[in-house]
């Protein structure tokens, strides 16, 4: 049963009053907005307060998402318009709402998307059964993507037009300063918030947390599919952006255009940007953060190693056939042809002549027996995500409690279209939304049955996680169900949690993989 408007919750922010809606035990806000319209004169800069407002607002629709080019495949939502004024987020929350008591735990979501598509309206990323199962405050956002969000023009700096590095990051960083100051209100605890996202919102979260100014807006970390490594430094940002003012105006920077062109007439520029960069510089993205020296002062994995990341519990991990999605869509952003990856080690060789690099007969024996597209599928699911993930799991482990999974359940028709357990696919798992439907030929095959259990399970460890108090969570020291408890990562066990239709503990997994390739952080800069 939905509840009518004038019955719907009415919530007063820091900022005025917004009205959402109800449905069943939770209730829900959806476009609430964080940060003023990043138009005009803030198109580039970091976001700033919105102006306050004393009408009710109506909170029952999402609001714009970033302009983008549509893929079929990412489904935004449905009558979900495209704007560059895009800076909404959203709230679910068990009714009662802000009742007496303590506040509950609060889940943040960064959606994925190379940096470069998606949204937080997504229909996958619908959290109403996240917050009804785990009794949590779920938040997702919106940020700026693409050229909006990911391009550093701040090399261009002038007395007449300044551009500031990073400013994706800034939204995130201001949506959760919005949390700390409204999440209460809502029913949530500020000081019990968990950060979790998916591939670019992934590499997000691992991002953030090397960000000093971020510290304390979030106290406990998921992150899935991170592309840890997918982080450049200001030198490489500048030749991006050269690149992308070559595109757009054939070079000339022409800053003042840049600036007042409509927002959609940069989306050809920014669809070529993104195919070219990682074609010239294989295993390269067009968008990604940025080590400014300021926001973010070092490269993450690299901080991760020094002991300079946040020092809060964290879950990290994969999916076992990362690469097979990239494969299926064409994509240029995983280079799977031996030749290219050939070229990508060179020219990794190129930029760091000090780096010892792993023996690359060593590294091609650690997929001996594959077929030679197999071991391109594995050799570059490891080097864009397994290895960072690893890398950064061994070094937080010291300093924070640390656990690690690898994501390897496929039903039937993913395994006969030999996609796998590809990048991804958890998250219909992680969110409870796992069956979409007559369109839907996931489980064609069958297997529905085992993914509802495989998602009560996984959506049980992300709740226990969420809602424990200190060092605790996951489930580390009980069983859950049936399933077998999940111990903390260090690097005499490499305890690994494989979750499967069954679940299961394995110690050093992918070890021979692991040796090949060696300790040495091996990404571009």
């Amino acid at each position: 049963m939905t509840i009518t408007p004038s019955e719907a919750p009415v919530v007063e922010t820091t900022y005025g009053p917004v009205r959402g809606s109800t449905e069943g035990s939770v209730s829900s806000w959806k476009g609430i907005r964080y940060a003023a319209p990043p138009v005009g004169p803030l198109r580039f800069r970091a976001p700033v307060p919105p102006q306050p407002w004393t009408e009710v607002q109506d909170a029952t629709e999402f609001g714009p998402c970033e302009p983008q080019s549509r893929l079929a495949m990412i489904p935004l939502g449905e009558n979900v318009p495209m704007d560059e004024d895009c800076l909404f987020l959203n709230v679910w929350a068990p009714r009662p709402v802000g009742a007496d008591g303590p506040g509950k735990p609060v889940m943040v979501w960064i959606h994925g998307g190379a940096y470069f598509r998606g949204a937080s309206s997504q229909p996958l990323f619908d959290a109403t059964t996240l917050a009804e199962n785990g009794d949590v405050v779920v938040v997702s956002i919106n940020y700026r993507i693409g050229v909006f969000g990911f391009v550093d023009f701040s090399s261009f700096n002038s007395s007449e037009h300044t551009f500031e590095p990073n400013v994706a990051l800034r939204d995130m960083i201001a949506a959760l300063q919005w949390v700390q100051g409204n999440i209460a209100a809502f029913g949530g605890d500020p000081n019990r918030v968990t950060l979790f996202g998916e591939s670019a919102g992934g590499g997000a979260v691992t991002t953030l947390m090397t960000v000093p100014s971020a510290r304390g807006l979030f106290h406990r970390a998921i992150a899935e599919s991170s592309p840890a490594t997918s982080v450049y430094g200001s030198e490489r940002g500048e030749i991006v952006a050269k690149l992308f003012l070559e595109i757009f105006s054939g070079g000339e920077a022409d800053l003042g255009l840049l600036r007042t062109t409509a927002a959609e007439d940069l989306l050809g520029p920014s669809d070529e940007l993104f195919a070219r960069v990682p074609q010239e510089t294989p295993g390269t993205l067009a968008f990604a953060p940025i080590v400014d020296g300021d926001l973010l002062p070092d490269y993450p994995v690299r901080a991760f190693r020094h002991g300079n990341a946040h020092p809060i519990p964290l879950i990290i991990g994969t999916n076992k056939d990362e690469s097979s999605l990239f494969r299926m869509m064409k994509s240029p952003l995983m280079p799977i042809d031996p030749v290219v990856i050939t070229s990508m080690f060179a020219e990794i060789a190129d930029e760091h002549p000090g780096l010892e690099l792993p023996d690359h007969s060593q590294i091609e024996g650690a997929y001996s027996g594959l077929s030679k597209l197999g071991a391109g599928l594995g050799l570059t699911r490891d080097f864009g995500f397994r290895l960072p993930t690893l890398w950064i799991a061994e070094a937080h482990s010291k300093i924070a409690p640390t656990w690690l999974y690898r994501f390897d359940y496929a039903p039937p028709m993913l395994k006969a279209l030999k996609i796998g357990a590809t990048h991804g696919t958890e998250l219909a798992y992680v969110f409870g939304n796992i069956n979409h439907g007559a369109r839907d030929i996931t489980y064609k095959l069958g297997g529905l049955s085992a993914a509802r259990h495989v998602s009560q399970r996984m959506q049980a460890r992300w709740l226990d996680f969420a809602r424990a108090a200190g060092d605790y969570g996951t489930g580390a020291d009980r069983e859950l169900g049936t399933a077998p408890g999940w111990p903390t990562y260090d690097t005499d066990t490499r305890s690994t949690l494989l979750i499967d239709k069954h679940d299961a503990v394995v110690a050093d997994l992918d070890r021979e993989i692991r040796e090949a390739w060696g300790d040495r952080v091996i990404a571009f800069t």
